[in-house]
């Protein structure tokens, strides 16, 4: 269950801010309920809160612009009122994935994320992700921009685990 949540940590942290990097608004400061439901429906969905201010936001995005865009050779971006759908064609791994990503919805209130990708040489179909993200309130006066709040109640501070030695986010499983 450990590696569940992990996993899910790492993908709610970093898969959006891919999409996110594409020159969009920061979320309302405040706590942000995170749950996130992967396609196969083998793993049950991932629950998360997170305390975000628009500095928070914009890091994140800019840490993910750098790395992101460095190993994709496609990257199209297209708005229609409040759907944003993003298509792009990158190395992962030293392997060609395709990524799907359909944003719709407020960063003021409530929006959903699905993503879908394929991998080179993966089985035939794609691996889907759908997140459901929605404003709750003011983040709570023990929380600070960062902060993670798992399911089993642990909190965590994404801002740290951008520093070397600093608690923060475990670390993947190898």
């Amino acid at each position: 269950m450990t590696r569940v949540a992990t996993t899910s940590l790492l993908v709610l942290t970093f898969f959006p801010m891919i999409a996110l990097a594409a020159e969009l608004p920061s979320r309302k400061p405040g706590l942000w309920e995170v749950k996130t439901s992967f396609g196969n429906g083998n793993v049950p969905a991932q629950v998360i809160r997170q305390c975000v201010d628009a500095s928070t936001d914009q890091m994140m995005q800019a840490r993910s612009v750098g790395s992101s865009q460095r190993d994709c050779t496609k990257r199209d971006v297209q708005r229609s009122g409040d759907t944003i759908t993003i298509d792009s064609a990158c190395t992962v791994a030293g392997k060609a994935r395709t990524s799907h990503i359909v944003i719709t919805g407020s960063f003021d209130s409530a929006y959903t994320m699905t993503l879908t990708s394929q991998d080179e040489g993966a089985p035939a179909g794609s691996r889907s992700m759908t997140m459901a993200v929605k404003w709750i309130s003011a983040c709570a006066a023990d929380q600070k921009p960062g902060d993670m709040i798992m399911a089993d109640g642990r909190k965590m501070n994404i801002l740290n685990a951008q520093r070397p030695g600093m608690p923060g986010l475990p670390q993947p499983p190898r």
